[in-house]
């Protein structure tokens, strides 16, 4: 029997607000970038934050991230995460 571990838990570096940070997993959900960037991150907090990526998959390799989205990870990919005073 073949071990898949390797294949579902290689380990990207992503970089968000250009500081370095493991990821274990193929996809990461705009909460979860917003948390990267903001430990104290809630979704219901009422601050809205604009993410977006750059040097991403092929067929989408920069773009938006909105809330409730999720982007499938690519190592090496950077995201910028800035407050945007919407609630």
């Amino acid at each position: 029997m073949q071990d898949k571990t390797d294949e579902n838990e290689k380990e990207y570096t992503i970089v968000v607000e250009a500081t370095a940070h493991p990821w274990n997993s193929k996809e990461i959900s705009y909460d979860e970038v917003v948390k990267l960037e903001v430990p104290n991150y809630s979704p219901s907090s009422g601050v809205r934050y604009s993410v977006k990526y750059k040097r991403g998959h092929g067929n989408k390799p920069e773009g938006i991230l909105s809330p409730g989205a999720s982007v499938k990870v690519k190592e090496g990919m950077e995201f910028s995460v800035s407050e945007t005073g919407q609630s």
